[in-house]
């Protein structure tokens, strides 16, 4: 057994199983998309063998037990009481986003974003055949935050919606409840739904850091707010599609519903059930996962900085997914450089608005993040070799 209670040591063989991150890139070690090497915790397996066993996978809605979850789920973790009315179930994040934009924007309206940033929220905008205004981050001298003086210069009458990522993918950022407190008043000030994509908030890994929702926005602020949950990234489950929106305001409820049309697919039958089952008996595991992702994350810190001095790091404090700069490296394409000089896949972040970094998916078992980053070592000493004669 690992360090913790549940055995995270054990690396799953995932070829032949259909796995996008596996077998999409072969010929290559990955370390790229946003899902974990290891198994979804017990709980989740057998709730899914028990709906199997009934062997009848007809059309399926919310069923009471999920719905009685996730309110528990958001009481006991987020302080927050919301009403079974006020649950919007979905078949993802990335369509939630996409209805969102079409509900609250039309042709010739804005939508704004701050990169790097998930690439999807560059393109939903344009579902809305709306525009996009990205207001990148900024790093001080000690974290990247909000551009507040940018983004009062980029609005305009005709933004609508602002689309928030927190915590921050791919930056590993937490934002303070002051933050998210500065931008909901900002979408008040500029008559904005707020968007809060926080599909990551179960991965905080800094101890004392806390994840600030927008659900625990006052009142008044909440009326505007759309917040997108799931229980994919944290209990490996992103393959069955299953998501949540919590919109309180009746208006915007009924706008984020019509909206729909017959763009959206019906939510796998199974899904609902793994959610039930995380929200409801999942947090063990959750506790331990994170107990092991940090330590992970310390290490592959240490080793970058005293093995690989010229890639770029900085602090962390959700997700298992790290931004490494990589622009000392000398070329236009640092994914494709660590394919071809390492082996491995990393994320190419080109499509999150700079090129000049990789994410490496630290969500695995620590030999096997290990084996990534002496590769890693390998490709960078070469080429630091060669650059100095």
């Amino acid at each position: 057994m690992s360090e913790t209670d549940f055995d995270f040591d054990h690396l799953p063989e995932r070829r032949g199983t259909g796995s996008i991150k596996w077998e999409r890139f072969p010929g290559t070690i990955p370390y790229w998309v946003a899902d974990m090497d290891f198994p979804s915790p017990d709980c989740v397996i057998q709730a899914l063998h028990r709906r199997v066993d009934h062997g009848v996978f007809g059309y399926a809605h919310a069923h009471e037990g999920l719905v009685e979850a996730i309110l528990s789920y958001l009481t006991r973790t987020h302080q927050v009481n919301v009403e079974a009315d006020s649950l919007f179930h979905l078949s993802g994040m990335v369509p939630a986003l996409s209805l969102a934009c079409r509900a609250f924007a039309e042709p010739g309206d804005e939508v704004m974003i701050s990169s790097p940033v998930y690439y999807p929220f560059f393109k939903v905008a344009a579902d809305a055949g709306a525009a996009l205004i990205d207001v990148p981050h900024v790093r001080d001298e000690v974290t990247w935050r909000f551009d507040w003086g940018a983004m009062e210069s980029a609005v305009t009458p005709r933004t609508r919606v602002l689309i928030l990522c927190n915590p921050q993918n791919p930056l590993g950022r937490v934002f303070s409840p002051d933050e998210i407190l500065r931008l909901a008043r900002f979408c008040e000030e500029h008559d904005l739904v707020l968007v809060a994509d926080e599909i990551h908030c179960d991965l905080i890994l800094e101890p004392g850091e806390e994840h600030f929702s927008a659900l625990r926005l006052p009142d008044s602020l909440r009326e505007r707010t759309i917040t997108l949950m799931a229980p994919s990234k944290t209990y490996n489950i992103a393959g069955l599609g299953y998501s949540f929106a919590v919109v309180e305001n009746p208006e915007l409820r009924a706008r984020f519903s019509g909206a729909r049309g017959c763009t959206l697919p019906e939510i796998n039958a199974l899904a609902m059930f793994a959610a039930e089952a995380a929200y409801r008996d999942g947090e063990p595991w959750r506790r331990d996962l994170i107990a092991y992702l940090r330590k992970n994350r310390d290490a592959l810190a240490t080793f970058v900085r005293e093995e690989m001095p010229m890639l770029g790091i900085h602090e962390h404090a959700a997700t298992y997914l790290y931004w490494i700069d990589a622009s000392a490296l000398g070329t236009s394409h640092p994914c494709q450089f660590f394919v071809r000089e390492a082996g491995i896949y990393l994320t190419d972040c080109a499509p999150f608005g700079d090129p000049q970094h990789v994410r490496f998916n630290f969500g695995c078992p620590r030999a096997h993040m290990q084996r990534g980053l002496e590769a890693m070592r390998a490709a960078v000493t070469r080429t630091a070799l060669s650059t100095s004669t």
